[in-house]
């Protein structure tokens, strides 16, 4: 993998950046706590995570546990937020408020599936393992907790039309290509 170079759109963002130089300069590892991905899929899988997670904007980037604790202190019970993990052999936390305060858990990304740490289940999407966190009877996860509070009409449209018709059904609405290409860009419940 030393040899292996990807090229990769970076969008400004710190961990994008991080991600990049993961990969591209493996030799640089000491600037990023990134671990060098075992495959290009790999790669590629968390790319477009970070990408999705980005326009689900309840994805906060670098910040410290004590700091997301603070922000999801005052809300209610079920609220979460994704955020980078400052562990070296994970990408994302998830930090949530429970019943006895806000609680974090490293998000583990093991062969290309996430799961929560200490659990067995594991997803091939980091999106639906939290719609089946969302769904359980447990209501551990309940809403986001988004960076902007207010979300544009677009946003709002996109996540009713996926919650009416299901992510998996969203090529047989009749659409032009362009809006079917905007709901499937970000086709969950979030």
């Amino acid at each position: 993998w030393a040899g292996l170079h990807c090229r990769m759109v970076a969008h400004g963002n710190v961990a994008d950046n991080a991600v990049v130089n993961a990969i591209a300069n493996p030799a640089s590892q000491s600037e990023t706590h990134f671990q060098t991905f075992r495959s290009h899929s790999d790669f590629s899988i968390i790319a477009k995570t970070t990408a999705m997670l980005e326009t689900s904007g309840f994805y906060w980037g670098p910040m410290t546990v004590e700091m997301a604790h603070a922000k999801l202190k005052s809300e209610p019970v079920g609220t979460f937020l994704i955020r980078d993990s400052k562990q070296r052999n994970f990408f994302f936390t998830l930090s949530y408020k429970a019943a006895s305060g806000p609680n974090s858990v490293r998000i583990r990304f093991q062969n290309s599936r996430f799961g929560l740490d200490g659990s067995r289940e594991s997803f091939d999407c980091i999106f639906k393992l939290l719609e089946h966190y969302i769904s359980s009877q447990k209501k551990v996860l309940v809403k986001p907790l988004r960076k902007e509070r207010l979300q544009p009409l677009q946003e709002l449209c996109r996540q009713k039309i996926v919650e009416t018709f299901g992510g998996e059904n969203l090529e047989q609405i009749p659409l032009n290509p362009v809006l079917k290409n905007y709901l499937k860009s970000f086709p969950f419940c979030l």
